[in-house]
């Protein structure tokens, strides 16, 4: 069996499982997606091209074929996907994220003594290891060769953790990328929601600023509040990635932004165009990609969008936290049978 019919035999096994209980698949026309005909839909098919390659699924690798042959775009989508909207009962959420921009170091110095780690081979993804307060705190992982640069901060540290990738400019004017290789395996605990439940901080001060701030201004306080944190990210240093692209996600390909988004692939196929319909102070109608994943993405109706490189992109992203709603674009024939699985359940 072709490992892409195994994975959709999987797709629709978990969606008649327990893991899918209770949730609806809805289909949908495109006429129902608000802001459809005013998107880009070239630079929508420019993202999606870019991991269609890796889609391993027989159905998605016709498509491809079709999409780098250059067809109208807008006509592509409407011609080969429908829309479907997928609900677990849980309330929709967008965040967003980006990719830091950071100064650091290949050496320990006064300055830069945060060290940034690889994977340790016994790290195994899904499996718990140690906390961050051991990883910190006990020098398991000194002296291994380990160490890829060191930052000169722990909050840029751990933010750097959240966002799963990273640029670092180097004292000598070069630049080092980073990307996501594994973790230990522990939940993410906010520690601006922390300070808030201490009493330390109101709900509207829990920035990234403040939080840092504080840090610095309560050395020996502020990393034992960093362990609140129990998670602890691992990262791979990737090379030969042009300065203009964006980071590397899950399907292993720059994130446009923007046009990129973070899903729960146990609802959402990797390589699925998505339609973005998201409220808020910064509103967002547009097609992206789902090309990469996050611990903290879970559910049918979880979105966490790209938004860029550096610290203009980081504040905005920080201030995305809204409703809205995902429609993933399924092949017709695949979009049909699942469909139709849900109405037998």
């Amino acid at each position: 069996m072709r490992r892409g019919a195994a994975l959709f035999i999987a797709f629709l096994y978990v969606a008649t499982g327990a893991a899918w209980s209770g949730v609806t698949v809805t289909l949908h026309e495109f006429s129902d997606l608000p802001g459809w005909e005013s998107d880009d839909h070239t630079k929508a098919l420019r993202a999606f091209n870019a991991s269609c390659g890796l889609v391993n699924d027989l159905e998605m690798e016709k498509l491809c074929a079709v999409s780098q042959s250059g067809p109208d775009a807008r006509a592509f989508f409407e011609s080969f996907f429908k829309p479907v909207r997928i609900e677990n009962g849980e309330p929709p959420l967008f965040t967003g994220y980006y990719e830091p921009e950071l100064f650091g170091s290949r050496t320990k110095t006064n300055r830069f003594r945060f060290p940034i780690y690889s994977k340790p081979p016994e790290v195994k993804e899904g499996r718990l290891w140690k906390t961050r307060a051991k990883i910190e705190t006990r020098g398991v992982l000194s002296g291994r060769g380990l160490k890829i640069a060191y930052l000169d901060d722990p909050v840029d540290l751990m933010f750097l953790q959240i966002q799963g990738s990273g640029r670092i400019r180097l004292t000598d004017g070069s630049t080092l990328r980073f990307g996501y290789s594994a973790s230990n395996g522990h939940p993410y605990r906010s520690i601006g929601q922390e300070l808030v439940r201490r009493g330390i901080l109101n709900q509207h001060q829990a920035s990234a600023a403040v939080i840092k701030n504080w840090v610095k201004n309560n050395p020996q306080a502020g990393r034992r509040l960093l362990h609140h944190n129990t998670n602890y990210v691992f990262f791979r240093e990737i090379q030969k990635l042009s300065p203009s692209k964006g980071p590397v996600g899950a399907m292993t390909v720059p994130l446009s932004e923007l046009r990129s988004v973070a899903v729960d692939p146990k609802f959402i196929p990797l390589g699925s165009p998505v339609w973005v319909d998201k409220s808020g102070q910064f509103p967002l109608r547009r097609m992206a990609i789902a090309q990469d994943t996050g611990s903290k993405i879970k559910g049918a109706q979880r979105n966490d969008v790209f938004y860029g490189t550096g610290k203009d992109a980081g504040s905005l992203a920080a201030q995305i936290k809204d409703t809205g709603v995902v429609y993933v674009l399924l092949p017709v024939a695949r979009a049909l049978r699942l469909a139709h699985v849900g109405l037998e359940r």
